[in-house]
């Protein structure tokens, strides 16, 4: 089980990882979702698997995706704001999405900003037999 586990752990900071970057070069509605699904997969592995990683460094790594995940949805609300009003049929010119593009356009600066910063996460399943 703890071999299995540190692969899926690994397999899922590698796809972090790629959407990171990808979301760091392309600001779009889906590079930022993808990266959303990233977060939330690697941080539910974490979750569910909790057992078999040290506390502390399991913590942390989960304290800086959910900031990451916090930064993202900023985003991506705004992306799902505008899909639905233009759905309703509200003009592209209008002072409601162009409030919307403002502050995605803030909100994917701040996530720029930590994705530029952004260090892979070392965790790793603590050997057998480590009780703590």
């Amino acid at each position: 089980m703890r071999e299995y586990v540190e692969e899926q752990t690994e397999k899922l900071q590698r796809k972090l990882a790629k959407e990171v970057s990808r979301a760091a070069e392309d600001a779009s509605e889906d590079a930022v979702h993808d990266l959303r699904v990233a977060i939330r997969r690697l941080n539910r592995c974490l979750q569910v698997f909790s057992k078999l990683f040290p506390k502390r460094p399991r913590k942390e790594v989960r304290s800086r995706l959910h900031d990451l995940m916090d930064a993202a949805g900023e985003v991506r609300d705004r992306d799902i704001a505008v899909e639905l009003l233009k759905n309703a049929g509200v003009k592209p010119d209008s002072a409601v999405l162009q409030r919307l593009a403002d502050e995605r356009l803030a909100a994917w600066e701040k996530l720029s900003t930590m994705l530029r910063q952004w260090k892979e996460p070392d965790i790793e399943p603590r050997p057998s037999g480590n009780g703590s």
